[in-house]
């Protein structure tokens, strides 16, 4: 019997929102905490958008991308950003291979970006130039070597940690580059119990394995579930107004941007709240966005694509607090 396309859609729907509580558990055999950053992971995968994942070392953040890879059961490549690391080291090179009749010629060998899911851990530790190797893999999913273009293997994921910026040997990431993470998710210290509960964890027996519970085929069935899901264009007008509240020198612009923002979130802000409202909306079992959806997603979608000022710098003003201010000064629809 066949299923119509509408039915596969309300299966999938359904398995998504009864799929959230076996996700925790499966990730709590490994990480102790962390809610809010495992449901902000899981909204930009099931959207399809990149992640930045920003923390001291030592927080499980290499930990907690190679669980959630396992979950969903998808290939995992780690890349160990260095200071000598090379873009051939992430995208292949072409080498010279001899042949059994004597003939000679260039064979590409991939790198390990052809993945699912690429770990780019503390990707703030080598210079712009490699790091601007994953541009055109993470925005067009292909790779250009010598003039010839290898598509990229489907769903494909760039999950980077970074460190501090005020932390030595890091290098700050271009704008461009930035913009191209649909979140920047902060990950900070445990409390007291939770980190009582880790070192319990970690030194006595070793956990048990992460049991796969998604596809490959899954995950992308769920892209396109997430982009189904209807926005009122009050909403969408919402998204948009508060990315264009934050540029500064524009007609209209608010005082404290003026004042405390050098560049704000441009187009692409507003295209991953929306998506990003939606995934959240699914898994937490509506049918629909509501302006909560976006009030919860702007910190994680604009706090790496504001960029505040000396002013803000001087004045302690941080980007959350501009953030805080943008909300206010845009008002939600009725």
């Amino acid at each position: 019997m066949n299923i119509s396309t509408f039915e596969q859609d309300k299966l999938a729907v359904q398995r998504i929102r009864s799929s959230r509580e076996q996700i925790y558990e499966q990730l709590s055999k490994v990480i102790v905490g962390q809610q809010n950053v495992i449901e902000e992971m899981l909204i930009s995968l099931f959207a399809g958008g990149h992640c930045l994942i920003t923390g001291a070392p030592g927080l499980a953040k290499t930990l907690l991308v190679r669980s959630i890879s396992q979950i969903f059961h998808l290939h995992f490549q780690r890349i160990q950003f260095t200071p000598d690391l090379m873009p051939a080291d992430i995208t292949g090179t072409e080498i010279l291979e001899e042949s059994t009749d004597g003939s000679r010629k260039m064979q590409f060998v991939k790198g390990p970006i052809f993945t699912n899911v690429l770990l780019a851990d503390e990707i703030n530790r080598t210079p712009p130039k490699t790091q601007a190797a994953l541009l055109e893999a993470m925005q067009e999913h292909q790779v250009t070597a010598a003039g010839t273009r290898y598509q990229l293997q489907e769903p494909f994921f760039v999950l980077a940690t970074q460190n501090p910026i005020e932390m030595e040997g890091t290098y700050p990431l271009p704008e461009a580059q930035l913009d191209r993470f649909m979140f920047n998710i902060q990950i900070d210290y445990l409390p007291e119990d939770d980190e009582v509960a880790v070192v319990r964890q970690t030194t006595s027996t070793k956990p048990e394995p992460i049991e796969p519970l998604f596809s490959g085929e899954d995950v992308m069935q769920f892209h396109e579930i997430v982009r189904k899901v209807p926005v009122a264009d009050e909403l969408i007008r919402y998204a948009v107004r508060l990315a264009d509240a934050s540029r500064p020198g524009r007609e209209g612009a608010p005082d404290f941007v003026n004042q405390f923002v050098s560049w704000g979130a441009g187009l692409r802000a507003a295209q991953y709240l929306i998506l990003g409202a939606k995934a959240r909306a699914i898994i937490a079992g509506r049918a629909h966005v509501n302006a909560d959806d976006i009030q919860t997603l702007i910190y994680p979608t604009f706090r790496h694509r504001i960029l505040a000022g000396y002013r803000a710098e001087a004045e302690g003003v941080t980007v959350e607090k501009i953030i805080d201010q943008l909300l206010e000064h845009v008002k939600p629809p009725v």
